[in-house]
């Protein structure tokens, strides 16, 4: 006899109440952000970062309105693919070659590209699996910062015109991970640094397209200021977590 699969219980309705109005209130923060700069609020876009996060959570955060999930390791990922549908998942963590199959497979976007190798190695497996073009962002390391991953700023043209080539990448953009402080003052010239590179690159026609993944939590205000298009958002909507 078949058995038939359970069904995940349905999430906590307090629960999916109180990720509804962490969600609101951090996109009221975005539309202020955006009304500061003169822009449109559909101009940027809500990454929730899950990292931690079970999946019991994960369910009610979705159905309080979450729709991008970013995931920092691709193991942790692979347990949530399956039991939190109909969301697009982003690796905004490092990623290692003997990761990237899976990688691929799972994630809509991958924002961490930060050698040229690696991206010859996404674009033959997302040709291989039927997931061209794959989207990716190039990760900027602006403040030359040892403990980040990341391109130096003046090697991102150079960069480029190699991943132009690869016809299985759509490249959507740059990334960065902003300086650790308590001022988010301090992390403007970082955001502004790299919203001026991109400007610069893509007037020279490097195959490059217009998103900006920069800003967290405490600073996520000043990085739209400065022309994030995307803000990776994770204790504002899930609170304080173990580090991981």
């Amino acid at each position: 006899m078949t058995r038939t699969p359970l069904r995940a219980p349905a999430p906590d309705a307090g629960e999916v109440a109180a990720f509804a109005s962490a969600r609101a209130a951090v996109l009221d923060r975005i539309a202020r952000a955006c009304a500061r700069a003169r822009r449109p609020p559909t101009d940027v876009q809500l990454l929730a970062v899950s990292k931690t996060v079970p999946v019991d959570r994960l369910r009610a955060a979705v159905a309080g309105g979450l729709e991008q999930l970013g995931e920092n390791r691709v193991q942790d990922a692979v347990a949530k693919f399956r039991e939190v549908p109909g969301v697009r998942w982003h690796l905004v963590g490092p990623l290692q070659s003997n990761k990237a199959r899976r990688a691929v497979e799972l994630f809509e976007t991958i924002q961490t590209v930060d050698s040229v190798g690696l991206a010859r190695r996404l674009a033959a497996l997302s040709a291989e699996l039927g997931r061209s073009p794959l989207r990716v962002l190039v990760q900027v390391n602006v403040d030359a910062d040892p403990a980040k991953a990341g391109f130096r700023p003046a090697d991102v043209q150079a960069a480029l015109t190699e991943l132009a080539s690869l016809g299985d990448l759509r490249i959507e953009g740059l990334m960065t991970v902003g300086r650790m402080t308590t001022d988010p003052e301090d992390a403007r010239p970082t955001f502004r640094a790299l919203s001026e590179l991109s400007r610069s690159l893509r007037g020279r026609d490097a195959g490059l397209g217009h998103e900006l993944s920069m800003g967290m939590s405490d600073d996520f205000d000043v990085a739209i200021e400065e022309g994030a298009t995307i803000v990776r958002i994770g204790r504002a909507l899930f609170g304080e977590r173990p580090p991981g």
